[in-house]
């Protein structure tokens, strides 16, 4: 199988990791959860040497989609996201709005993503499963040895849980879900530093059964 390339993105005011996978066999790259900086992800894109297949979302806060409208605008691609996520999808200006940050609202999503589903980038396949808790349409994006892992989990802690529309219990629940995949695994998260699910156990008490999501 062709190799995988990964592109670590931090961007928008609240540094959410935006991630480029490229696959340079096929010559298609796809942006996970494109949160702002349009021109700089465009330009990641380019420099790749790929051409931009979709657009795919672990879940739809404002700091994670506010660089799709002006993506879009310029690659007229697919968008990929979670239907239970809709409230926060089609209200991001205004939630971003009031955290005082301005972005304009991304434009209708084109493909629903769901449980025992996948998403494909040229021969590399990625199972899509669905871990709410700290949004009702959380998903992440599992294979080739990666846990594309959103805000649900990240290098020493988790999502916040005590936001609109969250859900602690579900939360846990993900939480066992994710620390079920091989150690090795390598977790690429919403916001902060990579880490391993390995790691994670070994370090993270809400991984490892030690603390529970505020609220669970």
């Amino acid at each position: 199988m062709s190799e995988l390339r990964v592109q670590q993105l931090t961007v928008g005011p609240l540094e959410e990791n935006c991630w480029l996978l490229a696959d340079p066999a096929s010559r298609r790259a796809v942006l996970v959860d494109p949160g702002d900086e349009a021109d700089r992800l465009l330009a990641a894109v380019d420099a790749s040497g790929c051409v931009l297949d979709a657009i795919w979302l672990t879940h739809c806060h404002f700091d994670h989609v506010g660089g799709i409208a002006g993506v879009v605008r310029a690659r007229p691609v697919p968008i990929h996201r979670h239907i239970a996520d809709t409230p926060f999808y089609e209200a991001a200006a205004d939630n971003a709005a009031r955290w005082g940050i301005r972005l304009d609202n991304p434009p209708p999503a084109t493909h629903d993503v769901m449980e025992g589903g996948s998403m494909q980038l040229g021969e590399h396949r990625f199972d899509i499963w669905h871990v709410p808790g700290h949004a009702p349409g959380h998903v992440a994006f599992v294979g080739h040895g990666l846990c594309i892992s959103g805000d649900v989990l990240f290098a020493g802690s988790i999502g916040r849980t005590d936001l609109p529309l969250c859900d602690p219990r579900a939360m846990q629940t993900s939480l066992l879900r994710l620390a079920t995949l091989p150690p090795e695994t390598r977790v690429l998260p919403g916001h902060g530093v990579t880490t391993t699910i390995g790691q994670e156990l070994a370090s993270n008490p809400f991984l490892r059964g030690a603390a529970r999501p505020i609220g669970a």
